[in-house]
């Protein structure tokens, strides 16, 4: 579980206390320094450049770690955000599109986060080479899209990949296939920042090597941690110089994050005074998605409210879809001149995650972190928009798996979309039970995927197997008790079906 910290109440019990904290505070930062000192003296070179910059960003965010403490937000002063701050998509839509949509995608560059690993799902190296349709990995449905926009229109739109030090390696060997395809691709790494023990607060690794126990000791950052490595890196400077103007950013595991036209026209075209920093696509919240991040005005400004931060009181609250009717997609549109000016005046202000974990061995340890999409309230004309559902297409699960890699959605220049057959624009509800977690066994599973299209929900749990041409409608569900199996025979059409116990169709 993740929680927030933010800002030392103003009221001190008395002088004497606030002194010894005060102390405590210097004691631990100078600790700090001098354990990260060591640290920087196991590296030469360019590698030893590179981990002095991570260092201080690092040594930025424990300062605020240990400045802090209680909630981030006050319940009292969230206030809804005003209606113009959240525009439905169709009004965006509505204002059309220019002649030239080619000026428009010029100024673009789109970024993918891509630092995960496919571990969730039982997979081996980066998340985003996971194939996902018609052997197409996250990556090369990506690399299609922008292909496909840059042949469409005659444009130059680059992508950008921010890895992590868990993913750079391979990533990097595969870009090479990519090398004939009319798409720039850019990479930077995220920082790598030291994991620190629960109880003494200071670094668990004892060099900078990723073997052994010591690989342990790291972490990638959160990805708040783009705009100090991407400007760091030199290339948002690189692209600004070519005329770049705005970052699309997003989640390379959301199938439905792909180059919206309406919405880079509405940001390029605002008159420059006015011009909108920020935009956050946001979409009507389910009962699926109660748990995610919304937006508020607080204090005057958007603000992203994550449930890390809302006091426990305030939870059910928090979850209830007719006060907190939208959610954050993580689908992100960022000015690039407006991360460079925060950044050089050291104004990019992000809640601290304190994210708990214990290692392997049992240690207690902290990783101090950030989300990107918190940011929103340093810029300047920051602006959400209620997109489709159809935006928002993640696929952290193979029950999500199951779905894009159904007749549900079609393929067309990388981009996913809802098959015209499907009579109801919602997506069905898929929950497959742990026999199916890892991508392998789920594979193993299915002979072909099933018929979706009038599928509204389907729960399988234990041992089960789907042969060829099986056709799924309404809701179905499958489950095997502990020692059973259930094979459901190649050509089976289920509607509204539950099957249990034991079914074997066994050749002979």
């Amino acid at each position: 579980m993740s929680f927030y910290i933010k800002g030392l109440s103003e009221r001190q019990p008395h002088k004497g206390m606030a002194q010894f904290q005060e102390i405590m505070r210097q004691q631990l930062e100078s600790s700090m320094d001098a354990e990260l000192e060591k640290l920087v003296d196991t590296v030469t070179g360019a590698d030893r450049d590179v981990c002095k910059k991570d260092f201080e960003g690092f040594k930025n965010l424990f300062h605020r770690f240990l400045q802090v403490k209680g909630p981030s937000v006050e319940w009292i002063k969230i206030k809804r955000p005003p209606e113009d701050s959240i525009q439905p998509y169709d009004r965006i839509a509505a204002r059309g599109l220019p002649d030239s949509v080619a000026d428009s995608l010029n100024k673009l560059v789109v970024v993918k986060l891509n630092g995960g690993l496919g571990t969730s799902m039982g997979c081996k190296g980066p998340k985003s080479l996971i194939s996902v349709r018609n052997e197409n990995t996250f990556l090369d449905l990506t690399v299609q899209q922008i292909e496909h926009l840059n042949k469409t229109y005659n444009t130059d739109v680059p992508l950008v990949l921010m890895n992590s030090f868990n993913t750079d390696e391979d990533t990097k060997k595969i870009l090479q296939k990519y090398t004939h395809h009319r798409v720039k691709i850019h990479t930077f790494n995220q920082s790598r920042y030291p994991r620190i023990h629960k109880e003494s607060l200071l670094p668990v690794a004892a060099n900078l090597s990723m073997t052994g126990q010591n690989a342990d000791g790291w972490y990638p950052p959160g990805h708040g941690d783009i705009y100090a490595s991407f400007y760091n890196s030199g290339l948002l400077d690189q692209l600004i110089a070519q005329g770049k103007e705005y970052i699309f950013v997003s989640n390379i595991d959301n199938l439905g994050a792909t180059v919206d036209l309406h919405i880079l026209h509405h940001l390029v075209s605002q008159p420059s005074g006015k011009r909108c920093e920020f935009v956050m696509e946001v979409t009507d919240k389910t009962r699926a998605d109660v748990k995610g991040g919304t937006l508020i005005q607080y204090e005057g400004k958007l603000r992203l409210l994550e449930i890390a931060q809302v006091p426990k009181a305030h939870v059910d609250e928090f979850k209830s879809v007719s006060k907190f009717k939208i959610f954050n997609t993580n689908n992100l549109w960022i000015s690039l001149p407006a991360i460079k000016r925060l950044q050089e005046q050291n104004a990019m202000d992000m809640e601290i995650i304190v994210n708990p974990k214990t290692l392997d061995g049992g240690l207690n340890v902290v990783q101090l972190e950030t989300a990107v999409g918190a940011a929103i309230k340093c810029f300047d004309n920051a602006l959400g928009i209620n997109v489709p559902r159809s935006r928002f297409l993640p696929v952290k699960t193979t029950s999500d798996l199951l779905l894009v890699m159904s007749n549900l959605y079609r393929l067309e220049a990388g981009s996913l979309t809802m098959s015209p057959k499907r009579e109801f624009p919602t997506t069905p509800h898929v929950k497959l039970g742990s026999s199916f977690t890892k991508v392998q066994e789920y594979v193993i599973r299915f002979e072909s995927i099933p018929d979706m299209l009038e599928l509204d929900h389907l729960t399988v749990s234990g041992d089960v197997t789907f042969g060829k041409n099986v056709s799924l409608k309404g809701t179905v569900i499958i489950i095997a008790n502990h020692g059973d199996r259930i094979d459901i025979p190649a050509g089976s059409m289920l509607e509204n079906k539950i099957v249990s116990g034991n079914l074997r169709i066994l050749d002979h």
